[in-house]
Order: structure tokens, then sequence, then C-alpha cells
């Protein structure tokens, strides 16, 4: 194992990306498969009893999910692609591989921002307003906008997901097929959120 360092570094930064990944699109898929649906649900006098305390510690894993699976991304990127050369082929233009890897990482890209910058700003405020007693007072357009940015990064995950695992599975596909991975992978997720108010809550 030792003896083969540039392997054992490839596989070191491929396990972390795909762990945090797991804790990030995880939570997200709770979020807008079982959350959004039981929120619906919940009556609202509950709702400042329950929330905080759940949401909170979902939020937690959630953000540095998305913040170590980028992190990761990146590193791992840099290795394979530049370290290793991957990112041309022997033409010296951009591989087929990379190009697809460009198309994951940018959407990926757009997810771990809007978690940040979008998802997490704004349920910080709703959620801080419900724990301390105080609703806060632009909760509903907070929510909105939260909402939006959080289903469209369930959206986009199926095609980001299509992105990664293309060049390690199946790099003849050509780039043209992003069309066919966007098409697939967010109506797949279409469907999946539409089937979760549909889920009965009896045994």
């Amino acid at each position: 194992m030792f003896d083969d360092p540039a392997s054992l570094m490839n596989v070191l930064l491929r396990w972390g990306h795909i762990v945090f990944g797991i804790i990030w699109i995880g939570h997200l898929y709770f979020f807008n498969l079982v959350n959004v649906p039981f929120q619906g649900d919940l009556a609202k006098e509950l709702k400042p009893q329950v929330n905080p305390k759940l949401l909170l510690r979902a939020f937690y894993w959630f953000r540095w999910g998305a913040m170590y699976t980028f992190l990761f991304g990146i590193l791992l990127f840099g290795y394979k692609y530049f370290h290793q050369k991957l990112f041309f082929d022997a033409d010296g233009g951009v591989s087929n591989r990379a190009l697809w890897m460009l198309f994951g990482g940018l959407l990926g890209t757009i997810m771990w921002f809007n978690v940040w910058f979008v998802i997490w700003p704004r349920q910080k405020l709703i959620l801080g307003g419900l724990a301390a007693g105080t609703p806060h007072p632009d909760a509903a357009a907070l929510a909105a906008t939260a909402g939006k940015a959080s289903r469209f990064n369930t959206y986009a995950s199926g095609p980001m997901l299509f992105g990664m695992i293309v060049p390690n599975n199946y790099a003849g596909w050509p780039a043209v097929g992003m069309l066919v991975a966007i098409i697939l992978g967010a109506g797949f997720w279409f469907g999946l959120i539409k089937r979760s108010f549909k889920i009965k809550t009896v045994v």
C-alpha cells in the first residue's frame, strides 16, 4: 500500500470527497423528500418546539458536509487532472473526461454556493427567531428563497452525479450527452419530489 503513494493519495482524496458528499447530499434529500412534506403537516404551534432542535442539527451536517465535499473535490480534481495530467488529451485539447468532470464540478460549485450563501444564512435567521421565541418578521420570504435554492440543488444533483460518474465509468460518452444527463437527472428528482407528498404516514 505505502509503496504506491500516488494511488494511496487518490484513494484518500476520493474517500473524503465521497464520505462528505453522502453527508451533504443525503441531508439535501432529507430536506426535500421528508422535511418539506412534514412541515406542511406540522401544526404551527409545534414548530418552535420541533424545528430548532431538529433542523439546526441537520443544517450543521448539511453545510459542513457541503464545505468538505467542495474542498476534497477541488483537491481531487487538481490531483487527478493536473498532477496526473488527465486534463488534456493526446492532441492538446481538453479531454472528454475532463469536460464531464468540469460539468459536474460546476453544478456542484453552484450547489455549494447555494448552501453557504443562500440557504443557510436565511435558515439561520428563521430558526434563530423560532429558538428565541421571536419569529423573524420576514420568515415567509426568507423560507421561500431558501426553498427555491434547495429545490434547485435537488434537481441539479442528478446531472451533477452523472458528471462525477461518467469520467471513470463511461469516458467515451460525448459531451452532447450532458443535455441527456440534465434531462434524466433533473427529471428523476422531479418525479421523486412529486411522490414525496403522496407518501402515506400510516402503517
